[in-house]
């Protein structure tokens, strides 16, 4: 019976080797026999982890003509067609089609996600089968394998480990821990020991970095740790953005809007007796003056030219909308190791000769210090003078090197001649070098190992009595600041014994070094910009809740009394419980790739909107679940890359506040466009509305709404996507996730700049027609389209006047304004486009009268911008 069969319940790191090999029913020894590999493999299927089962590419093509407002559009440029407007049906088809290619290409990117994430697997592997080590693709590994690892190597499943020489393994892409991971036979008795504290297991995806080991097989595939994560992320789906979220209420209650006017219009103008015809046609105008038909257009286009800015400042979207969703963030969850640290240890702090020290200091306890660190170090040096090995290893050389040392020349002086290698159990190192007369031991490890075997210590003024407790104390106090401390030390020996453990013991205490994986320089400041900005940073990490704390606090993003939940603690926690505390929390230490999920979920159930940062597998599904997530380009795995909607080129947190920073902006000028589409069509929709209840005629024809809707919603709005930014964006706090997009005053602007717009007209309507002016039709069509160009340049701004803006800060919608200006009085002045739009030549007093006319709404929206900054309308702007 295989142990699929049995389904066992054996905790794998808390079993013995040798119960681990009973309950598999295998002899390590030997390994599986090629037959019984093939019937497990037959029955539990390959080690590999599947494609996500994605939506084909018609379905993804149908998808992008479902959305409400598309339907909408779809609808409008059909009823445009029957009645003879090609022009208008065009454009509209364009802009659907436009929309539909945008919509297939990122839904088509998303699905790649998966495939990354196969790629992490390895290849091949060596394993021990029939007695013999042979080498065979990961993707036949079965639980019971015997699997031999060696330094390089890919994991290529989840392991117990039974053998291991000076094995170590890099888990950062799992666990967050930046430190490799030293490996062990060793009974772990605690059952519900987090991942990166399981030592006598690999984990499939993981890195072997150092000595070589054996180990059995015990879960492959989906049921690998790495599997569980391709489930999470395969699970967790795509949700809408906040922009999407409003244009899609915005669309159905400007549908309905748009439906009841049209009836309204049609009724009453059946029963006052008009023709049929004729009101089927205004009934028409009305419902494309009412749809913005630019809004998608607009939208797709400030999204990308906001994207295209955002590559230049090193952050690459992968998805559009994520441009605006920044804006709306109020949480940042970040993952510390890489993104918040510099993702290599550093030397931060030396006890030497009974001081602490930020460096070596100049003089002879600290130059023997830094003898001992070069020499007992496993680091090489290159040829071109880098370093490699192990970055505890290499922060110590380097920190050696900086105190003046060479280490060229010290190897050539003090050559090794033997060691006693560092493993889990001793936890030191033991190095013996050759001198001019005699040899020297060196010996580094944790404080606990070493210090028992010294009786002295180097002090400022020769050697002393070792002070064990003070020493003990103040490593203590270095651990607590979230250092990883180790001890030093020496002995002088006349000859070799040929047992080197007799070497351990009256040992002269040289020093503590406290290393770190030291935080971005740049992080502290956006950290601090962040916080101005109202956005809360979450440090989320797999790292030590005491190295958590120390680097959050450094940061900025804790305070000293700052709450910190370890993965232990919020495993135990009800979703109620969490739910209450999780808005106090600032730093998570110790956490698992599910939990990610859960902090995020409970974020989002809070009301907040959180942006998730990371760079490892680990984080993929988190990265997918947030509101935003973002990778890291250099230091992070294509598996988060493929699952974030971000990338940072630079790997730079401080470039996430640039991104906010313009996703901010960039929302602001499509509320600016929806203002200003709105308003415009509303004054449209007012001057057709009212006039036959006012005894005027239809004031416009259909065509003269098409060109309106054509020359002001079309490039005036578009120029507004390169608005500048407000000033003090980034002082403001976020929006609300309930926020309305026509929140601050814009559905007050809207009506009573659309009556404005529209009394306006038919003021100039009335006049005209009733002194008999032939030209009244011009004259209202002229100020109608003149008075929204007025309008764009009054609402560049939500607060600041435009003489403060001045009129060249956004020189392409000057440009526009002028150049649209000129296509109006071609419609005029231009004979051959006169029986076009219907228009006749205005008279100079008339033309002067019109621009008059036109410029009331930009004064008007003047004054309105004037009592804001009083504080007088519109308070909670």
């Amino acid at each position: 019976m295989s142990p699929k069969d049995e389904n066992p319940a054996l905790v794998w790191h808390a079993a013995t080797p040798e119960e681990v090999a009973e309950n598999l029913q295998v002899d390590p020894a030997i390994g599986l026999s090629t037959a019984e590999a093939a019937r497990q493999l037959a029955l539990l299927g390959a080690n590999s982890l599947p494609e996500a089962q994605g939506r084909g590419v018609i379905r993804m093509l149908v998808d992008q003509f479902s959305d409400f407002m598309i339907l909408v559009l779809i609808a409008a440029a059909v009823i445009s067609g029957l009645i003879g407007e090609p022009a208008d049906t065009l454009a509209i088809v364009v802009i659907v089609l436009l929309n539909a290619v945008i919509g297939f290409a990122q839904d088509y990117r998303a699905e790649r996600a998966m495939s990354a994430l196969r790629k992490m697997a390895a290849p091949t592997a060596r394993v021990r089968r029939d007695g013999l080590t042979q080498v065979v693709p990961a993707e036949q590994l079965v639980p019971g394998d015997v699997v031999l690892l060696e330094a390089g190597a890919i994991v290529p499943c989840d392991l117990r480990l039974i053998e291991v020489a000076r094995l170590q393994v890099a888990e950062a892409v799992l666990t967050g821990e930046s430190q490799a991971v030293d490996k062990s036979v060793a009974v772990l008795p605690e059952a519900a020991a987090a991942l990166g504290d399981r030592l006598n297991l690999a984990y499939k995806g993981t890195l072997v970095t150092r000595g070589r080991g054996c180990g059995l097989a015990i879960a492959t595939g989906l049921q690998s740790e790495l599997g569980k994560i391709a489930q999470l992320l395969a699970g967790e789906g795509e949700i809408a953005t906040p922009l999407q979220r409003r244009l899609a209420r915005f669309g159905k209650r400007l549908a309905w809007a748009v439906l009841a006017i049209c009836l309204v219009m049609l009724v009453a103008g059946l029963l006052r007796g008009e023709a049929p015809v004729l009101m089927f046609l205004t009934a028409v105008s009305l419902a494309v003056a009412a749809i913005p038909e630019a809004l998608p257009a607009v939208v797709t286009i400030s999204l990308a030219l906001g994207a295209r800015r955002m590559v230049r400042q090193n952050a690459l979207v992968r998805r559009l909308p994520a441009v605006e969703t920044l804006g709306s963030v109020t949480v940042i969850c970040s993952d510390k190791t890489g993104t918040l640290t510099e993702n290599r240890m550093r030397a931060e702090s030396f006890f030497v000769a009974g001081r602490q020290h930020s460096q070596l200091p100049d003089d002879e306890s600290a130059r023997l210090l830094a003898q001992a660190l070069v020499l007992n170090n496993d680091a090489e040096l290159a040829a071109n003078g880098a370093h490699s090995g192990d970055p505890t290893e290499i922060a110590l050389l380097e920190a050696a090197e900086q105190a003046g040392c060479s280490t060229a020349q010290l190897a050539a002086e003090q050559a090794r001649v033997a060691e006693i290698p560092f493993d889990a159990e001793r936890r030191r190192l033991l190095t013996a070098h050759r001198l001019d007369q005699g040899h020297i031991v060196y010996l580094k490890g944790a404080p606990e190992a070493v210090l028992p075997l010294c009786s002295l210590q180097q002090g400022r003024d020769g050697l002393e009595q070792l002070a064990a407790e003070e020493i003990l104390a103040m490593a203590e106090d270095m651990a607590a600041a979230g250092l990883r401390v180790l001890a030093v030390a020496s002995r002088r020996i006349e000859a070799l014994p040929e047992d080197l453990s007799g070497l351990e013991r009256d040992m002269l205490f040289l020093g503590l070094v406290g290393l770190m994986d030291p935080p971005r320089a740049e992080a502290m400041r956006a950290v601090a910009e962040c916080k101005s900005a109202g956005i809360v940073p979450v440090m989320i990490t797999g790292d030590h809740p005491a190295t958590a704390r120390a680097i959050a606090l450094r940061l900025g993003i804790v305070e000293a009394d700052g709450a910190i939940m370890s993965g232990a603690q919020l495993a135990v926690l009800s979703d109620e419980a969490f739910a209450a505390c999780v808005k106090q929390v600032r730093v998570f230490a110790r956490m698992d790739p599910a939990q990610k999920i859960r902090i995020v979920l409970a974020l989002q159930a809070a009301g907040e909107f959180v942006a998730m940062t990371g760079d490892g597998v680990n984080d993929a599904p988190a990265l997918r679940r947030a509101d935003i997530g973002i990778a890291m380009g250099k230091g992070g795995t294509d598996v988060a890359r493929e699952a974030a909607h971000m990338v940072l080129l630079d790997d730079n947190f401080a470039t996430i506040v640039l991104a906010v920073r313009e996703g901010r902006r960039i929302f602001d000028n499509i509320r600016k466009f929806i203002k200003y589409a709105m308003t415009g069509n509303s004054g449209e929709i007012w001057t057709i509305f009212l006039a036959p209840f006012l005894g005027l005629p239809i004031p416009l024809l259909p065509i003269h709404i098409l060109w309106i809707n054509l020359v002001t919603d079309g490039l005036p709005g578009l120029a507004l996507a390169g608005e500048p930014a407000e000033r003090n964006i980034m002082k403001r706090p976020p929006r609300r996730p309930t926020e309305s997009v026509f929140a601050h005053g814009m559905w007050q602007h809207i009506v009573w700049v659309g009556l404005s717009m529209g009394a306006v007209c038919l003021s100039l309507q009335a006049w005209a027609y009733h002194t008999g002016s032939a030209h009244w039709q011009t004259m209202v069509f002229t100020v109608l389209t003149l008075s929204q160009l007025g309008h764009v340049l009054a609402i560049r701004s939500e607060r600041e006047s435009f003489f403060s803006l001045g009129a060249t800060s956004n020189p392409l919608l000057l440009g526009v304004v002028i150049f649209t200006i000129l296509l109006q009085l071609a419609t005029i002045y231009v004979p051959a486009l006169n029986p076009v739009f219907k228009t006749e030549a205005l008279a100079p007093a008339e033309l002067i009268l019109c621009l008059a006319l036109s410029s009331v709404v930009f004064f008007a929206v003047e004054i309105e911008k004037w009592l804001i900054r009083r504080g007088s309308i519109y308070r909670e702007a």
